[in-house]
């Protein structure tokens, strides 16, 4: 059977089909991004299997397996064909398919077997799903050129960076990869976060891409707690040694954008937002902001609310001012042609000096 390397696929992804065999909830906990889910065995199969394996011998679980799999095989086939576009008059002989199950054991060796017997040219990534999730701790490990792009809240750092992005930057959104804008309010209307697995598997293939085209990469500064969501601790280190480039915009500005972007979430939303600060933001300012979200009055909210995290990001800079490589601050207003130009300039500055 044909294997790979996992850096060897990494490099050529994005040709063929990458099929994950394993279980459903394996899946779900964390995949290589790209995969697609064609299990073998479902969750309480695999449960059984494995309490047979442990409990009385390695033979009787395969055997109990292909009472599962066994009648499987044809769907799986079929299923293949109708992914790939692949028919008795277009023969699938020259589709590469790549599978891994956990550690390229049984479970992707089957699939890959009936697949090659089927006609399809089969890979195995060798050492499995487990081998990727190596490769994902070796990235943050490993040295890169960070620019943090800060600034208070408000400031639209989201909207610079998608701004950037269509510049062909090398923007890696931590936010957007963990479906969070990373406050008390942040999970606002973005349903699930992924788990903390995918996030990091995510981020490290991003990780290795830009700094594989470009050399550097550019993120918000951020906390590293995002929503439920942890900046893997060697890369949150890096962050904290990097470039920052500091937007500096007027608060009126500022308070805009949070009226515009927050104003019209649901108002029993953001109020429970509130509560969860009121340990930190103090009872007063806690039932003043309540109040003045009953009478919808969002211009007194939140800028109560942007003064107390202002306070609140000050201090982590003034912490994190002397760890920096560099740090220098842009005035900002309206994030129009002018502002990107001399935002673009300075990021260029930072990446290379």
């Amino acid at each position: 059977m044909a294997l790979i390397e996992i850096q060897d696929y990494i490099k050529k992804a994005g040709s063929g089909l990458l099929i994950d065999v394993r279980s459903p909830s394996e899946f779900a906990k964390g995949n290589i991004p790209g995969s697609i889910n064609l299990p073998l065995l479902s969750d309480e199969e695999r449960r059984e299997i494995g309490t047979i394996y442990k409990q009385e011998s390695k033979r009787k679980a395969i055997r109990r397996g292909l009472d599962f799999f066994g009648p499987k095989m044809k769907d799986l086939v079929l299923q293949v064909d109708s992914i790939t576009g692949t028919s008795d008059d277009n023969p699938a002989d020259e589709f590469e398919i790549t599978c891994y199950c956990w550690r390229g054991g049984m479970r992707s060796n089957i699939v890959a077997w009936l697949l090659r017997t089927y006609g399809y040219k089969v890979t195995l990534i060798k050492g499995g799903y487990k081998s990727y999730r190596q490769w994902c701790l070796d990235q943050f490990e490993g040295k890169v050129n960070i620019i943090l792009l800060g600034g208070y809240t408000g400031s639209g750092k989201t909207k610079v960076l998608s701004k950037l992005i269509h510049k062909k930057l090398p923007i890696i959104d931590l936010e957007g990869l963990a479906n969070h804008k990373g406050s008390a309010f942040g999970g606002i209307g973005l349903g699930v976060q992924p788990t903390q697995e995918h996030f990091e598997n995510h981020l490290a293939l991003s990780i290795f891409k830009q700094v594989k085209q470009y050399g550097y990469v550019i993120l918000e500064d951020e906390s590293q707690r995002i929503g439920t969501i942890s900046i893997p601790q060697p890369f949150w280190e890096s962050m904290k040694t990097s470039s920052l480039l500091f937007l500096q915009v007027p608060f009126a500005i500022r308070l805009t954008n949070i009226i515009t972007e927050y104003g019209k979430l649901d108002r029993s939303l953001l109020c429970a937002a509130v509560i969860r600060l009121q340990k930190r933001l103090g009872g007063l300012d806690t039932k003043r902001c309540l109040e003045y979200l009953v009478n919808k009055d969002h211009t007194s909210c939140f800028s109560l609310l942007l003064q107390y995290y202002d306070k609140l990001y000050a201090k982590s800079l003034d912490l994190k001012k002397s760890l920096l490589k560099q740090y220098i601050t842009i005035d900002v207003s309206d994030c129009g042609k002018k502002d990107m130009m001399a935002i673009e300039q300075s990021i260029k500055g930072l990446a290379w000096t």
